[in-house]
């Protein structure tokens, strides 16, 4: 492919974006469903999940190595990084939220609600004030793929905030078919999720909404439809300095202007499934296709938190 075959631009304000020499690269190909991609800025490095060959990868951008970071996984899915450098995890088969101490201890975020088992959380994100917010779909109880197959304890896949304070786990949103992908806006007034329904039935969402954030930052309302996707099912996304979303879709990354407006596409060879920005100065573009990890050089720089 030649470099321009790499973007598409469908608004002006896409096209300041990128190079147009930058080539989307692979960097490492092996997997069976690439997810959770994470950026550790102290080590140069980034962790992401193979979830059917249980297991975390890792790949040094100082000398282009990968190596397996953690095997078995407990089929993880969605990673993140909190304010304190630390690994945040959602487990398929652990059925719960863990996060990896700096002495290479795991312990468990989250793992029930009210009682009951959680199904296979999904994606996460911490907040700046430390309370960390995850989704809750089925995927990883469906069936034994990427978890082992089990009946759902709570009956609902919902959006959960875990308490900084106490550590008491809040069902925030109840009214999504497969709550996916998640990010806070810039400001963390905003909060949006991907809702991937579609893989339970033709007439589910394929949508991101987006919800008010309370003053307090424990509650949320609204929940009005920012985009619907144009190719296959949003997945995980993250957020430019700017506040545009960069998204995964099933023919690359796309990304929307905060008013909502899909102005361009990271073109990739594979269904993508995650992403997030890396590099020293957040303007390299790490994706989960779906065997292979990829990485583009872009004009613009990501968010420093999500």
């Amino acid at each position: 492919m030649a470099a321009a075959d790499y973007y598409e631009v469908l608004d002006p304000r896409f096209a300041r974006l990128f190079n147009g020499s930058a080539q989307v690269e692979k960097l490492f190909t092996g997997c069976r469903w690439a997810e959770g991609p994470a950026w550790f800025a102290a080590g140069r490095y980034l962790v992401w999940s193979d979830i059917p060959n249980n297991r975390m990868l890792r790949y040094d951008e100082t000398d282009g190595s990968v190596s397996v970071f953690r095997q078995p996984s407990n089929n993880s899915n969605g990673n993140t990084v909190d304010r304190q450098g630390r690994l945040v995890t959602c487990e398929h088969s652990g059925r719960r939220v863990s996060r990896t101490e700096h002495d290479g201890s795991v312990t468990t975020i989250a793992d029930k609600w009210k009682g009951k088992r959680l199904n296979s959380p999904n994606d996460v994100v911490v907040r700046s004030d430390g309370s960390i917010w995850f989704t809750d779909p089925s995927y990883g109880i469906d069936t034994d793929y990427e978890g082992d197959k089990a009946e759902s304890e709570i009956g609902n896949c919902n959006v959960y905030r875990v308490d900084p304070e106490t550590g008491d786990v809040e069902a925030v949103i109840t009214d999504m078919v497969r709550p996916n992908g998640l990010a806070f806006s810039l400001d963390e007034s905003l909060l949006y999720v991907a809702d991937t329904g579609r893989t339970h039935g033709e007439k589910n969402p394929a949508h991101i909404r987006v919800f008010n954030v309370g003053k307090h930052g424990k509650k949320v309302s609204g929940g009005k439809v920012f985009a619907d996707c144009t190719a296959g099912l949003f997945d995980g996304f993250r957020l430019d300095s700017d506040g545009r979303i960069w998204t995964s879709a099933a023919d690359g990354i796309h990304c929307y202007d905060p008013d909502g407006t899909l102005i361009g596409k990271v073109k990739v060879p594979e269904v993508t499934a995650n992403c997030v920005f890396g590099g020293n100065k957040l303007n390299c573009l790490y994706i989960a296709g779906t065997t292979s990890l990829y990485v583009v050089r872009l004009m613009v720089n990501g968010a420093k938190t999500y």
